[in-house]
């Protein structure tokens, strides 16, 4: 079975996560997949809402390790800077229904959706520097003007996972449901807009997406950075060590 589900119903398009032994960890072939599915969407009028969620119990642990070692990124064209670009840039509305872990990507990739919605299960982590990386999907740009600079600086820095509530604190998720009901209340918003006039939802997506500011430039700028420290020893230390189960050293 696919690691990418589409499911497309009455304006929808339901994109799942569906790598559920390995918490949705997302693989070069799973980016490409998801942008795939994007930039098709984008282009047909019968999509009017795209809707993410992940099998299994949890939304993604983030990018697969050991498929990013062995598959580093080297450019805009490769599946996971297609991925971030079409998150960025889709006129169509984005929701996200997010249950159990949602890891590096799986959080920053939250701050281009429309709307979100948590279970209360969730837990939500940014651990790019923790693994010798930076920030990506602009989220240097975003965090800060969602959630403000210093609160952003510790959930950037440190790394440490944060829970539904003070996601939605922060103002990173709209609402925290029971896990059983979320993707319930995640659909019946989807339904809600999809029923709306369709220019007007996209021309208004596209008015407040132009007030975040430069948002390519900041992922072109952070894409450099991260490429290159995806190479780095700090890196091959840090995710040694997260296999290995043991404290990274970096002399």
């Amino acid at each position: 079975m696919s690691e990418i589900l589409t499911t497309p119903a009455d304006g929808i398009l339901t994109i799942t996560f569906n790598r559920p032994d390995k918490k949705n960890a997302l693989t070069s072939a799973m980016y490409a997949s998801l942008a795939d599915a994007l930039e098709k969407a984008d282009t047909e009028s019968d999509v009017r809402v795209i809707l993410f969620t992940g099998n299994g119990g949890a939304f993604t642990a983030g990018n697969d390790l050991q498929d990013f070692l062995n598959n580093p990124p080297a450019g805009e064209e490769t599946p996971v800077f297609r991925f971030l670009r079409a998150i960025s840039t889709i006129s169509k509305p984005m929701i996200a229904a997010v249950s159990g872990v949602a890891v590096g990507v799986g959080t920053t990739m939250l701050l281009h959706c429309d709307l979100v919605y948590a279970a209360e299960n969730a837990k939500f982590s940014l651990p790019f520097v923790n693994l010798a990386l930076v920030p990506e999907a602009a989220s240097s740009l975003l965090l800060p003007r969602m959630i403000g600079h210093h609160r952003a600086s510790e959930l950037l820095l440190l790394g440490e996972p944060f829970t539904a509530a003070t996601a939605k604190e922060y103002g990173i998720v709209n609402a925290v449901h029971a896990e059983d009901r979320l993707l319930d209340e995640a659909m019946q918003v989807a339904r809600k807009i999809a029923a709306k006039p369709p220019t007007a939802v996209r021309l208004t997506k596209q008015l407040l997406r132009q007030s975040k500011g430069d948002v390519a430039g900041q992922m072109a700028a952070e894409g450099v950075h991260f490429r290159a420290q995806l190479k780095s020893a700090e890196a091959r230390e840090a995710m040694t060590a997260f296999f290995e189960k043991r404290p990274p050293k970096f002399s």
